[in-house]
């Protein structure tokens, strides 16, 4: 019962709970737990800043309808979808110091910095939490230049499930259709997936049995290693009761997956699982980091040669550089909904039931003091949010008031998010979730 309670989410849900009941999916013709209704959401975070100039439409200066809108050309993409879209400008971040960018602190709503560990879990992870459970509870994929996604495939900058706890995520398509689709593989793949099951099973028992004469400062850090193998090897042992499940969503292997020739088909690839882990019930909670939370990242598949640091200094409104980046990303959006879209749940589909979030880890540009943090919505989760709209708010309220407005849509009567009476004096003007976003 120790060992159980130990692996965390490995375990979480006991041995009485079928896998087969922890998909989140109506392709799965078994119901949820409970009476839960099906929800997701999606974080999109792209570095370098967000300017509201590159998605709010011109000569728009007030709140009211996208009807009659026509979208700014960097966001172009979602032009079709405007009824399901709601562009909010006008929440701050001062608190989260986004200069660079604000790393844990932007989806945290506290402050961060590089190198900086988690001071609080992140909204995704909370979400996570009292969404449906599903056998992967949070997915993270990561995007950036091949050199980096290959020398450092996984990388916590983002997400967090507490203080001191981050949550890597997956930049190697391989690593992480192997994870997610190595038990229904076959050839080299399926050999690679057997081998390194193997091997984490005997990592595992050795680090277990090893661990327990350390002294008690060094035990409880070593403890966090070993329930990590724990929650590996049991997530590979849920994924495998499902297999013929899966095997109707999993992406096709290609070329792409091992010679890419730029960084956007590996981009594409986690993308292309991104959305599997999201249609197959996997899981219901994703969090995509383009720039993986850092002012690196590149796009040189977009014929975008520049990279890096230097691709922040650049004014966004009218740049032909960022009008490629973000058209792409819009792009990257609209492939999410018409994936969602095309699969049915309830008396509609996956997407009515979803939620797409997307900003940047650092507010409007490089080198912000976080003053106006741009978001688009997509989707309306059930009806809670509302959509086909522009709001303008008027600096007052964090992005923390967007946070606990997620939280209320997700069923938990909160009024505040990582947020204390005394930050709040200084920080917030007003208590509670946003009322110009809910329905």
């Amino acid at each position: 019962m120790l060992h159980g309670i130990a692996a965390g989410v490995g375990a979480a849900f006991g041995p009485s709970i079928l896998a087969e009941r922890l998909l989140a999916s109506p392709a799965t013709n078994v119901p949820l737990l409970g009476n839960s209704t099906p929800k997701r959401i999606v974080f999109f975070m792209q570095n370098q800043g967000f300017d509201p100039k590159t998605c709010i439409p011109s000569g728009m200066k007030n709140s009211g309808s996208l009807a009659k809108a026509k979208l700014p050309e960097p966001i172009s993409p979602l032009e079709p979808y405007k009824d399901r879209l709601h562009i909010i400008n006008g929440l701050h971040g001062l608190h989260t110091s986004p200069s660079h960018s604000a790393f844990f602190g932007a989806l945290g709503g506290y402050r961060g910095s590089d190198g900086v560990p988690p001071s609080a879990p992140t909204i995704d992870y909370e979400l996570s939490k009292v969404l449906p459970q599903t056998l992967l509870p949070h997915l993270c994929i990561g995007m950036d230049s091949i050199e980096n996604m290959t020398t450092k495939p996984t990388l916590a900058t983002l997400s967090a499930s507490g203080a001191g706890q981050p949550i890597f995520m997956h930049s190697n398509p391989n690593h992480l259709y192997q994870m997610l689709y190595g038990g229904i593989s076959t050839g080299d793949i399926r050999k690679q997936h057997e081998a390194r099951t193997s091997l984490m099973l005997q990592i595992e028992q050795f680090a277990a049995s090893k661990g327990r004469a350390l002294p008690a400062a060094d035990s409880q850090r070593y403890g966090q290693y070993v329930q990590g193998f724990k929650e590996a090897n049991g997530l590979r042992d849920r994924l495998g009761a499902v297999s013929g499940h899966l095997r109707k969503f999993a992406p096709e292997v290609d070329e792409r997956y091992t010679n890419p020739e730029f960084e956007t088909d590996w981009h594409d690839r986690l993308l292309d699982l991104g959305i599997s882990a999201l249609t197959s019930g996997i899981t219901n909670t994703l969090t995509i980091g383009s720039g993986r939370g850092e002012i690196f990242g590149a796009w040189k598949g977009l014929g975008v040669e520049q990279q890096g640091h230097n691709l922040g200094h650049m004014d966004q409104p009218d740049n032909p550089i960022w009008i490629k980046i973000r058209q792409y990303n819009s792009r990257m959006l609209v492939r999410i909904m018409e994936a969602l879209e095309s699969v049915p749940e309830g008396s509609g589909t996956m997407m009515d039931h979803t939620l797409i979030v997307y900003t940047s880890n650092n507010a409007d540009k490089q080198h912000t003091n976080g003053a106006n943090w741009p978001v688009m919505l997509l989707g309306n989760l059930d009806g809670a949010f509302k959509s086909g709209c522009f709001t303008q708010l008027d600096g007052k309220r964090p992005i923390n008031a967007l946070y606990t407005s997620l939280l209320r849509a997700a069923g938990q009567n909160v009024d505040r998010f990582n947020m204390d009476d005394k930050q709040a004096k200084k920080y917030d003007a007003g208590n509670g979730p946003l009322k110009e976003v809910l329905a």
